[in-house]
């Protein structure tokens, strides 16, 4: 019964209940998952992590291949920082002084949210105000990091903000950036204020000062973004090839008509182009 009711919804309904889902999951799941944290032992951690790990599953069952690729990019590529910038350099450094286990599947969490935000229909109908808007509240708070109002000075969040307005200038999807910004933003002064992380005062050559959270960390986590965009198409041809060569029978390629979404992340749309959502 429900397939049948769904069949009947047109595809842009489709489309904004599956965006809103997803946003409104990872919203909740955020603050969830860290308030559970503040006094969790190591087992507890592992469980989160599980949870966690579930919850990104469930979610990537809606999303094209495509997708799922990018998500399986930032995962990696953002575990590869997380251990290299928390536990070996100690910019950031967690309760527990580990990497918690529902850290890696958190970033596919956050990309997905930051995608669904980018992707939909009030974004893409607002896309210059809502760019605008994210240029001048990353502004305003980049300067309040560099003024006497703020707890430290926070250079890094400026350059952080440098970042995100080049993502914006020249990015394929600057409407994902955007969702970025708030997702991001969102869950920095979240798990700084509940005492999940805490970033020190300096970078590790002791020059570079950051606030806790650093005011442009959006800007930081762009680059994982990008680094989906890059190279998640080049892991589905590879994957391709992959099952050719063993002989297993690849799926055959949808068209742009059936999934506009694979068009439109590799390649910019006008100036304010968003990934679109799998109908």
């Amino acid at each position: 019964m429900t397939t049948v009711v769904r069949s009947l919804l047109p595809g842009a309904a489709r489309v904004a209940r599956h965006d809103l889902g997803v946003a409104a999951a990872v919203a909740l799941w955020i603050p969830a998952v860290l308030l559970a944290d503040r006094g969790a032992s190591l087992s507890q951690q592992w469980l989160l992590g599980a949870g966690t790990w579930a919850l990104l599953v469930l979610l990537l069952r809606g999303e094209s291949p495509l997708v799922r690729a990018q998500t399986a990019v930032v995962v990696v590529f953002a575990t590869a920082v997380e251990y290299t910038f928390s536990p070996l350099l100690h910019v950031y450094v967690y309760r527990l002084g580990n990497v918690p286990a529902f850290v890696p599947p958190g970033h596919g969490l956050v990309y997905l949210a930051a995608l669904a935000l980018g992707r939909s229909a009030f974004l893409r109908r607002n896309a210059r105000p809502a760019v605008a808007v994210t240029v001048l509240a990353g502004g305003a708070y980049a300067l309040w990091g560099l003024s006497p109002l703020a707890p430290r000075p926070d250079v890094l969040g400026a350059f952080w903000f440098v970042c995100l307005l080049g993502f914006l200038r020249f990015g394929a999807s600057r409407l994902l950036y955007v969702g970025a910004f708030v997702v991001v933003t969102y869950l920095e002064l979240l798990g700084t204020r509940i005492g999940a992380w805490s970033w020190a005062a300096h970078d590790p050559t002791g020059i570079v000062s950051m606030g806790n959270p650093p005011s442009g960390a959006a800007g930081g986590y762009g680059w994982f973004d990008l680094a989906a965009v890059t190279l998640a198409p080049w892991l589905l041809v590879a994957a391709v090839g992959l099952r050719r060569r063993v002989g297993l029978d690849a799926a055959q390629p949808r068209s742009a008509a059936q999934d506009p979404e694979g068009v439109v992340v590799q390649a910019p749309v006008g100036r304010d182009g968003a990934a679109a959502v799998q109908d």
